[in-house]
This record gives C-alpha cells, sequence and structure tokens, in this order.
C-alpha cells in the first residue's frame, strides 16, 4: 500500500507559469516554465517545468494524489458580478477573461492535453487556492516562522491586488483586502509604462532609475494614490484605464505575457507627455521614477505598520510580485516595527505555485509544517560524465578552445579566482539550477568587483542593458557587517542597503549610484561551493565579495549546458566553468 503523499503545484495562464512537486511536505523541485521554453515570463500550461518535477521525484502524473493551482475561478465571485454590471465591460474585455476563466477550470484536463495522458488515468484531485492566499502560503509555510504577519502586494489574482494576514503553524488567517480596481501594482505598472518601460516585467527597472532621481513629483503621486484608514489605500480612478468598459488587454496564452496600457490621458495632463520607447530618459524622468518609488514605499509601509498594530507579532513574511521590489525590503527594518523577515526567492507569480502546494498540504489537509526553504536551488542540474557528453559531442564548435578539467574543487576554485583576478569575465553553471528570478551563484556570471570598468565591460561584452541599471554583490554571510550598514542576511538578493562609506570606494563595480547595493549572503551551508570561491577570492585580494549577475544575454537565465556553452561563445565572455570543466578563449 502506498503511503508517499505527492502534490504538484503549477502557475498556469499568469505571468511566470511554473511548476514544483511536494513529497509529503518536503520540496521535491521548483522551475519556472520560461527557463525551458526560452521565452522571459513565459505565460501558459508549465508542461516542461511539471515534466522536469516529475522526472526529479521518480513518478509520473498518474502518481499524484493533487494538483494544486494558485487560481480559484470561484473566489470573490459576487464582486466580480457586481463589478461587472456596474462598469459595463466591453464584450472584448469579458470574452478574453472568461477564456482565462475556463482555461483554469479546466485545467486538469490541459495539463493532460499537453502531457499526452488519458484523463481517466489521473486520479489525483484538484484544488484551487486563491491567488493571494497561495502567496501568503507561498512565504509563510516554507519560512522558520512558527507565527508571523503577513502581507501579499500586486498587480492583481482573483479580484483582489493585497492581503493581509496571520499565520500561526499550519494555519493562515485572512485579515483584509484591497479589491480590483485598487491596486499598488498597477500603479507602478502604469508608471512604468509612462516611463517607455512597456515591457512586461520592467518595473524592476525603474527600480533602478529611481535611485538617480529625486521624489520631486510625490505630489502629484499623492494624487494618484491616496492612503486611508486601517492600512488601506485606493487609486485615484481617472488616472488609470485598466477598470473602464474597455479594460487593459492581457494576453496569458502560450507566450510572453503581454498587458495593455494602464494609464489614461489624465496622467499625461498631470505630469507632461509619456516618455517613448527609447527616447532619451531626462531628469525629469529620473525624478519621476523616485517618486514613484517614494510612493510606492510610503504606501507600502503604511500597509504594514497597520498590519504590525493588528498583529502585534514582529515576524514577517512578504509575498506578491511587489515582493520583489528590493529597494523598499531593505528599508523594512527602518520604517516598521517588525524585527525578522522572510521573502520566499520566487516571492512573484511563479512562487504560487509552491504557494498552492502547501495552502493545500499545510491549511487544508491540516497536516504539520516540516521544510523550511533556506536555500533557492531546486532546478535541474549536470553530473561532470554528462558535462564531458556534452563538450565531446560539440568538440567540433570548441576546437578552438582551450579545456582543462579541475581533479578536485580546490583546484577549481583557484583557477577561476586567478582567472577573475585577472580581469576576466566567467559564466559559472554549477549545481542545481535556481529557483525565482535571481542567478544565485549556479547560473551566474562573476567578475572582480574591485574594478569600476567592469560593469561597462559587462554590458558591452554581454549583457547590453540599460547603464543605469546596477549589478549585485554576493558576499560571504559572516563578512556582511563589515561591508553593509544593516548586517542581515539575505541568500535571495531581495533587498538593498547601503554601503558602508569606505567600502564603497573598495568594491565600485556593485554600488549603485545612491551608495546602495542589492546583496546576497552565501553560507557554505546552502552554497558551499560558491562560498569556497567568494572565500578563495577574499584569501587572494582580501575584499570577501563578487559581483554576480545572471548567466544570460537578454534571455531567461541558461538552463541547459548545451545554453551555456551557446552563450559563452556568441559573446564575448572569458572563461566558463561547467562542473569541474574550465574552458577558456585564450589559454591560461
Amino acid at each position: 500500500m502506498r503511503s508517499d503523499l505527492y502534490i504538484l503545484g503549477i502557475n498556469a495562464y499568469h505571468g511566470d507559469s511554473s511548476a514544483c512537486l511536494v513529497k509529503n511536505g518536503e520540496l521535491i523541485a521548483a522551475v519556472e516554465e520560461e527557463r525551458f521554453r526560452r521565452i522571459k515570463h513565459w505565460a501558459g500550461i508549465p508542461s516542461q517545468a511539471i515534466n522536469f518535477c516529475l522526472e526529479t521525484g521518480g513518478i509520473s502524473l498518474k502518481d499524484l494524489d493533487y494538483i494544486a493551482i494558485n487560481r480559484d475561478p470561484r473566489a470573490n465571485l459576487f464582486k466580480k458580478i457586481v463589478f461587472a454590471l456596474k462598469r459595463k465591460p466591453s464584450l472584448t474585455f469579458l470574452k478574453s477573461r472568461t477564456k482565462n476563466l475556463i482555461k483554469i477550470k479546466d485545467i486538469k484536463l490541459l495539463i493532460c492535453e499537453a502531457l499526452g495522458v488519458k484523463p481517466e488515468d489521473i486520479r489525483a484531485k484538484l484544488c484551487f487556492v486563491e491567488h493571494h492566499r497561495a502567496h501568503l502560503a507561498s512565504s509563510f509555510f516554507v519560512s522558520p516562522f512558527k507565527e508571523a504577519a503577513l502581507i501579499s502586494v500586486d498587480g492583481f489574482g482573483d479580484f483582489v491586488s493585497t492581503m493581509l494576514g496571520k499565520g500561526d503553524q499550519n494555519e493562515i488567517k485572512v485579515l483584509s483586502e484591497v479589491n480590483y480596481p485598487h491596486s499598488l501594482g498597477a500603479f507602478y505598472t502604469a508608471i512604468t509604462q509612462y516611463l517607455g518601460f512597456t515591457n512586461y516585467g520592467d518595473e524592476f527597472k525603474v527600480m533602478g532609475l529611481a535611485a538617480l532621481g529625486k521624489p520631486t513629483y510625490l505630489s502629484d503621486m499623492e494624487k494618484i494614490v491616496r492612503l486611508e484608514e486601517n492600512g488601506r489605500f485606493s487609486l485615484d480612478l481617472k488616472f488609470f484605464q485598466h477598470y473602464g468598459s474597455k479594460g487593459a488587454q492581457m494576453s496569458w496564452e502560450n507566450q510572453k505575457p503581454q498587458i495593455g496600457q494602464l494609464y489614461s490621458s489624465k496622467l499625461i495632463d498631470l505630469l507632461g507627455p509619456a516618455r517613448g520607447y527609447k527616447e532619451e530618459l531626462t531628469q525629469k524622468h529620473k525624478d519621476i521614477a523616485a517618486s514613484l518609488q517614494a510612493m510606492y514605499e510610503k504606501a507600502f509601509f503604511h500597509l504594514l505598520n497597520y498590519l504590525y498594530e493588528r498583529t502585534g507579532c514582529p515576524n514577517l513574511c512578504v509575498a506578491g510580485g511587489c515582493a520583489l521590489n528590493s529597494v523598499a525590503n531593505g528599508k523594512l527594518f527602518d520604517y516598521t516595527s517588525f524585527r525578522e523577515v522572510y521573502i520566499q526567492p520566487a516571492a512573484g507569480d511563479a512562487g504560487g505555485a509552491i504557494g498552492a502546494a502547501y495552502y493545500l498540504y499545510n491549511q487544508i489537509l491540516g497536516n504539520p509544517r516540516k521544510f523550511i526553504m533556506t536555500g533557492s536551488y531546486w532546478g535541474n542540474s549536470y553530473t561532470d560524465e554528462e558535462v564531458s557528453e556534452v563538450i565531446e559531442r560539440d568538440k567540433a564548435k570548441l576546437a578552438t578552445l582551450h579545456i582543462q578539467r579541475a581533479k578536485d574543487e580546490e583546484l577549481l576554485v583557484q583557477k577561476t579566482v586567478e582567472c577573475l583576478v585577472s580581469g576576466n569575465v566567467v559564466g559559472w553553471f554549477q549545481g542545481r539550477m535556481e529557483w525565482g528570478p535571481r542567478a544565485l551563484g549556479n547560473r551566474s556570471i562573476l567578475v572582480d568587483p574591485r574594478k569600476a570598468e567592469m560593469k561597462d565591460v559587462l554590458n558591452a561584452r554581454i549583457k547590453r542593458r540599460e547603464a543605469f541599471r546596477p549589478f549585485a554583490p554576493s558576499i560571504l554571510l559572516e563578512k556582511t557587517g563589515e561591508y553593509f550598514e544593516k548586517d542581515y542576511p539575505d541568500p535571495f538578493m531581495l533587498k538593498v542597503y547601503p554601503i558602508k562609506e569606505d567600502k564603497r570606494k573598495i568594491i565600485p563595480a556593485t554600488t549603485h549610484l545612491d551608495g546602495t547595493g542589492r546583496l546576497q549572503t552565501v553560507s557554505p551551508e546552502e552554497n558551499p561551493l560558491y562560498w569556497r570561491l567568494i572565500k578563495k577570492f577574499e584569501e587572494v585580494t582580501g575584499v570577501p565579495v563578487l559581483l554576480n549577475t545572471s548567466f544570460n544575454e537578454n534571455e531567461p537565465v541558461v538552463c541547459k549546458l548545451e545554453e551555456a556553452i551557446d552563450c559563452f561563445l556568441r559573446t564575448k565572455m572569458d572563461v566558463l566553468v561547467l562542473g569541474s570543466f574550465i574552458i577558456t578563449k585564450q589559454k591560461v
């Protein structure tokens, strides 16, 4: 008689579609579909992610007990009907939303079709989890806290944009919520679009741009977002058009997500002409970005301070797309009374897959908690034998390169540090792939942070991204307090802290123009090889920091060995370290 309980969690037909597998309450695998499809933020059925999770667990769809999805078509149904009757949305908008909801309702059948399995052969029960409850669960149920205050903030999901709650052992209680059309996520996206950044997920670019400006337009932002009693807020809807009869068109089906223009002409009346795509960024644009960030933080801390008053709990779990606003996260201890905070690495919609699975396992099924997510490494990995096979298969295109194999980790680390100190750009491909949007030392591009010019070198040779966007420092956990004003661990690179003034000149390539850095703390427990690499770099240079950016070139983070090799070959990267193999374009 089978005793194992398997839950497949998925985020489907939404940005960053993803899947995870939970066995008896333990996470086995978690991955975003974009890594396989090679399309950023891919939305649809995460069929390849599902396949990977099942293969990692050594099971098939037939072995699943439950399939949990982070959407519930029945949630807030009465509110949706009332809103529809009042606003009389267009037929096109209704068809679009109805089509999406139907797909969610038929998700089990669609998964079977995508994976070539007969529905009658699947015994798994389907569980719908309201979007923001899944967000809350994605953070709390995998956190180290037995009790915590909970917040989820994003664009929208199941007619909700913000949810506050309290977590206690294996139960989440919802305290309050903010409903559609009022949303801090929609506010941030609308101004992001106004500033000429129109791609899905561009909000993080504007967050980086904000460091170059001053919040001189904050009074205008306060006309757009109104703070209210009990931590609440509302939007002045005349500045938006996502809620009206036409609505903002959105596409989530088997492609990169697309969102229509959210802001109305009234925003142009308030702030002046919108910036066109790739037009010059003026100081005004930078100041608007700074004002946007300041207003978001004001509303965010308004919510959090009410949440603390309501719960009195010093522990905080944050989730939702807005939980990726690392600048705001870095100020949590300055502007709230919370003393401990946990944000899991895929805090946005991808994390909803984990949230749905654990909400089912802990809350609905009533199982005690037994898993804490201390690391982000839940994707695929390769043995040295597999690396050797790929190198042998691709030997024709690697013929002009120099390939050596380190006999042990000590030599591997030593050789890699020699390359870094010599000013080389190193592609570092090790262990299991990261879960979430950040490369955290397993699918990373690394350089020496002491050389200010390395930022420009990276952009010219590989990344080709906006000059104002910063690169992140990976630092030995035990040295955090020596370099940063806040000595608080963040293994997932989700908080921005001020770098100590006397250290900024030591690591200029990872110091943003406002003197901050989005740090990743590295411990020997969670990533022993990456920790050893940074430790060896410190022994050689005296600096316990490496510049770490994602291993990609305007694409999702590399997933397969072949993608790493192709990225290495088509860019001006100097060194590629695949497992124990060191590949260079020049003899070292």
